[in-house]
Formats: C-alpha cells, structure tokens, sequence
C-alpha cells in the first residue's frame, strides 16, 4: 500500500512542471498537484515543525476555504465553471472536494498505517482523471464529455466496500484511536496539538482551546460529569440495560479535548471504552457530519458541494451502497452491538448563514431525490438491525465557541450554569404543566406581535389517567439543558399554520416560515428568504424536509428554561444558538419522526411513575407492516420564542379551556419560578 502511495505521490510531483494538458485544464491540474504536493512535503516533515511552522502548515492547507479565496478558486463550482467551461467545471471542482479528503489520511498515516488505502484511492482517482486529459491531449482533444464522471462513478462504485467499511469501523472500534490517542498523551496546555488532527485551525478555535485549558478542575468535572451523567441517565430513565454494552461513541468539536479526555475516564470506570472518530470526508460517506472537526471558513463551500453525489447517484450505485452497508454490519455485528450510542458535544456561536445560490453546484433531480430518500430509509433499517434504538441511548450537550463575540467568556460561564441547572427543581416545576396539559383533548397554540401562528394540535387520549400520561416530563439527561415537556401529537384533527418571523435551523436561516398543516402533515410551506416563492419552497425543502415532499409533525414541546430565554436576549445571541439550547426557549414542533422513533414500543415512565403512552402515531405505526414507509429519518425542530407568543392552551371533554402560557408568561400555579428570569428582564 505504501508502495502504491509512493507511485502516485511520484506521478503527481511530475505534474507541476508539465504542460501537456491544454489550457485552461493544465492550469487546474498543476494548481491541485501543487496544493497535494504541498500536503506531502509537510506531513513528510510534520514531526520537526515547531509551533509557527504548524500554523503556517494548517493555513496553508486550508487558505482557498476562506471566502476571499474560495470565490475565485477552483473549489467554488461557479468559478471553475467559468474557468473550465460548463461541461467540466462542476466536475472537475467536485474532484478538487473529492482530494481534498487526503489531508486527514495524510495526517493519520503520520503515526498509524490505518488510511494508507484511504489514502491511495484518492490519489489515483486524481490520477486517472488526469490521465483521460493526458492522453486525449496527445490527438489535440478533451476527453469525452461524460469522461470525467464516468470516472469518478466508477471508482467510488469499485472502491464502495473499502470506502464504506472503513467509515463504519470508524464509528464502532475502539482501537481505531488516532484521535483519542492525541487527547489523552497530548500537553493540553499547549495548543499545538490541535495541528495533529489534521482539521482547519483558525484564530477562534485556538482561543477557544485556550480559554478550556484555563477552566478550573471544578469546571471541567461539571462539565463532563453533566455529559456523562445525561448518557447513563438516558439509560435508566427509558428502562435500557447498558451493562450488556461496552463502547461509547463520542463526537464534539476540536477545542474542547480537556473537556472530552475527562469524559473518556468517566466513561471508562463505568465500563464504557470511547470511540472518537473524524466527521466523514469521503465523498460516499458524506451523508452525515457526525464526528470531531475543526472550523469551517467559509459555509458556502459547504453548501455549494452538499449535493455532490448527485454527480454519480443513481439506482445501482445505491443498491451497491446498500449491499455494502449491509455486508460490513453483519462482518461486524459484535462491534456494533457492543457500542452504547453516541455522545454527542455540540458547539454553537458561528453567525448565521444565508447560502448564495450557484447554478453551477449539482443538485439532486427529482429522480434522484427519491433514490436519496430511499438510500436514507435502507441504510437506517440495516442500522436499526444491528444496533437497535431499543438497546441504545444518547446525550447531548453543548457550549460556545470564542466565534461567539466579546462576550464568549462570560457566555461560557452563563452555559455551564445552565448545562448543570437543578433538574429536580424543573422537574416539580414541569410536572405540574403535564398534570394540567394531560386534561386536554387537544392543544391551541397562537401568535402575537406580528406572529400568524393558529394551531389546533390532537392530544392521546387516555385510558387510565392515574397511570398514564401523555406528556414526557423531560430533565437533563439525554437532552441537556434542562426544559421542556413534549409529545407525540395525534396526527388526525392537527391542523393550522405554524409562522415564525425569523428561526436558524441547522445554521441557515429562514425569514418568515410558515407551513400549513392539515391531519398533521405539512400540505404547503413558505419562506421569505427569496424574491422568487419557488426557490423559497425548494430551500426548505432540501434543508428542513431533506428531499421528502412533506413531512408530520413529530413532536408538540412546551419549552421551559427561561433562564435559556433570557441569556439569548441579554446577549443577543439567538441567531447563534444551537438547537439543543433554542428549543428550550419556547414551545417547538418538530417536521418529521416522533422523539421516540424506533423506540415506539419500549415501556417508558415519567418520575411520578406514570406511563408515557403518547409514543407513536399513525405514520409510526406503519413499522408492523412496512418500516420503510414508517420513518422519515429526520427529526428539525422550528421553536416560537415567548415574545410572538400569545396563548397556549388546552381544552379537555368538557370543553373548558385552560391556559399553560398567556402573553409570554406561565400562568400555570406553582410555575412562578419559570416567569421570574423573563420579569427581572
């Protein structure tokens, strides 16, 4: 293997002298030799780079992300369509992408031989792109207009089950530990080692690191101990056995390695072994960015290449993904079922993000978004086999990054405070809104101050409310912070229109969304991002609905964590919040699978001891026919802060109505506490 890379390093090394290929193509390939070249000579000599040497390494790498760049480099599929024409261009940029993924390898390959294969197909997948040129060259010509695809098809197609399995043991074997291993044997207190990692490092992501590193031990045990805690509680508060399980799989953003190495120990004397694995880069894997990462300059390159695999994606590649995904599962089954779940650190604070349409960038057709939908749908019913939902937990938690502002520090210090709030305390508090939101047959939701929100929302009924409930009352554990109670509406008789005059969903954001519902699904849906209503109705749905052409509401919440609330408004934060701590901030719905997707059938309590039986609802229960046309596979909450908020309400059989918030306040009695943040403000 390390022969194989040797050969193509060699052959790429050539390439920056030569001046076969005619312009403007002879231009790119010595322009991304050039930059390969430069990845080798550093990683060749990476161990003897001091601390100035590594940054200018880093930057170097990742220079063309940077906006001024990136508009005119090869990366942005706009610009190299200009330069390379329409009919290469988009290609040829997603090539550029494609190699780009041999900077982690490289990097590993420093101290491991684990990504040499990795490695060397990425290398000679640029080679034999180069070579259709080279040779076409030599009869004055350019290859052929479906060449280059072809090729790129081809060798993601043939190297799927090296691709793929290397992606899947990536997630599930503890002894895959390049990253763990620089976290636990590294100097904290010099950043440096963040260069090891192989991931951008910019100014923000130092400083971030910094200020961890300065953290007091009482610090960082709240702060791991709150993670750790929230995984185990997951365990225990829906009945799951966790000692039959022996990994974790933890992911987080680079910067916080002194918070995560000591969430390792703890894990590690509860029997749990951590597996620490990279946000995927290959362009096969890229269905998910689950994994560490480091900062991403500029978020429209993201955007411009998120449909890639539109340039290969057809329905033999997909049933080659499926036979693939399927083979490594059951290789490995023991790993699989060995592991936990993961443990997920989120980071929050980047402002947020309007993507510039490029007609240049590919995009999924019609076609092809069905195959991606049912791509999704296969790939999770295979994952479900052989690490069932039932058997697994999860936490989350998340905390800012100096990308925040001025005020990062004491953003910080408000964060931990709310990541460790008396989850006793909201639980009396919310226990009495499930009490009286347990009366309702169904649930009215209205908007104030500009806000067209009029929901009508079904509730479960109940069998036996002294031992049922409809509502789970949920404290921090798999979803820190503290605050909020929610359920699964009933899907028949939920109707109305949910608005929102400006929400950030998975960092873009969306200026008057609006969706209509009819017997809980979305039947039409805006947004004023656009001039144009059709490029409004194709953003959300690529973004929020991924592909599907409507989806059900999921989830019905009442967030309760007003001290949340207030710490966005005093700092001005709210465009820069994660979901985890935005959906505590008000009351939420969610487009897509209920809370307790694939989980539907366990017996769960809430801790008065009451059974949550609201798990499921129509779409769900399709599971016992045909899962695949149960699920959607995603789960996008869109939050109404108190300020629109005009009423929220129950009405029970008698048809009496009673009030949980009125004018952005609680007026449920014994609930005084949750308006005492929003009055002081």
């Amino acid at each position: 293997m390390r022969e194989r890379i040797e050969l193509a390093r060699g052959r790429i090394r050539e390439i920056v002298n030569e001046k076969v290929v005619a312009e403007p193509f002879g231009d790119y390939f010595r322009h991304t030799a050039s930059f390969l070249c430069f990845l080798f000579d550093g990683t060749d000599s990476f161990a003897d780079k001091d601390r100035d040497e590594l940054r200018r390494f880093n930057e170097g790498l990742y220079e063309e992300l940077y906006p001024d760049r990136y508009a005119a480099g090869y990366l942005n599929p706009g610009y190299a369509c200009e330069k390379l024409s329409d009919e290469y261009g988009r290609e040829l940029s997603l090539l550029f992408a494609c190699i780009r993924g041999v900077i982690p390898f490289a990097h590993e390959n420093i101290y491991d031989d684990i990504r040499l294969e990795d490695e060397a197909i990425l290398l000679e997948l640029y080679l034999e792109v180069y070579g259709s040129f080279y040779q076409s060259a030599a009869d004055n010509e350019l290859p052929g207009k479906e060449t280059v695809r072809q090729i790129i098809y081809s060798h993601m197609s043939d190297y799927a089950d090296v691709t793929i399995r290397s992606r899947l043991l990536d997630t599930v074997d503890p002894s895959r530990d390049f990253a763990k291993n620089i976290i636990e044997e590294s100097d904290l207190s010099d950043v440096s080692y963040l260069y090891r990692f192989g991931e951008c490092i910019d100014e923000g992501l130092i400083k971030t690191a910094e200020y961890i590193a300065s953290l007091s031990e009482d610090d960082i045990d709240k702060m791991a101990g709150a993670f750790v805690k929230g995984f185990f509680d997951g365990f225990k508060a829906y009945g799951k056995d966790v000692s039959v399980k022996t990994t974790v799989g933890i992911r987080y953003p680079l910067g916080f390695e002194r918070v995560v190495k000591a969430a390792i120990g703890l894990f590690r004397e509860q029997g749990l072994e951590s597996v620490v694995f990279r946000a995927p880069v290959h362009l096969l894997t890229r269905r998910s960015s689950s994994g560490y990462f480091g900062y991403m300059p500029d978020r429209q390159y993201v955007y411009d290449h998120k449909e890639d695999m539109a340039c290969i994606l057809d329905k033999a590649l997909t049933e080659r993904y499926v036979e693939v995904y399927e083979a490594v599962c059951r290789e490995f089954k023991d790993l699989f079922s060995a592991m936990a779940g993961p443990a997920v650190f989120e980071d929050f604070g980047e402002p947020p993000f309007i993507p510039k349409k490029s007609p240049c960038r590919f995009v999924f057709d019609e076609k092809q978004k069905k195959l991606n939908v049912e791509l999704v749908s296969a790939l999770s019913r295979i994952s479900e086999r052989y690490m069932p939902d039932d058997e697994t937990s999860y936490t989350m938690i998340s905390f800012p990054t100096s990308h925040i502002g001025d005020d990062f520090e004491k953003i910080f210090s408000e964060v931990i405070t709310l990541n460790t709030l008396d989850s006793a305390l909201f639980s009396r508090i919310q226990q009495r809104i499930v009490d009286v939101m347990d009366r309702g047959v169904f649930a009215s939701v209205k908007g104030c101050n500009g806000n067209e929100t009029d929901l009508r929302i079904s509730l479960w009924p109940l069998d036996d409310p002294k031992t049922q409930t409809i509502f789970e009352n949920c404290v921090a554990d798999v979803n820190i912070p503290v605050g909020e109670v929610f359920t699964s509406p009933v899907l028949e008789g939920t109707d109305g229109v949910l608005f929102v005059k400006k929400v950030y969903l998975d960092g873009l954001e969306y200026r008057n969304l609006k969706f209509e519902f009819r017997d809980g699904f979305v039947v039409d849906y805006s947004c004023d991002n656009f001039d144009d209503a059709r490029k409004g109705k194709e953003y959300i749905r690529t973004n929020v609905f991924h592909n599907h052409e409507t989806l059900p509401m999921g989830e019905f919440a009442v967030g309760t964590n007003t001290f949340a609330y207030v710490m966005a408004v005093k700092y001005n934060i709210f465009d820069r919040l994660n979901i985890l701590i935005a959906e505590k901030t008000g009351p939420h719905f969610a487009l897509g699978d209920t809370c307790y997707s694939h989980g539907e059938d366990l017996v769960i309590f809430n801790p008065d001891k009451k059974e949550i039986v609201a798990r499921e609802n129509s779409q769900s229960r399709k599971r016992k026919e045909d899962p695949a046309k149960a699920y959607f596979n995603c789960h996008t909450d869109v939050t109404m802060p108190y300020e629109e908020l005009g009423e929220l309400s129950i009405t029970d059989k008698d048809g009496e109505v009673h009030f949980i918030i009125k004018n952005g306040r609680f007026v449920v009695p014994g609930c005084e506490f949750l308006n005492e943040p929003l009055d002081n403000l």
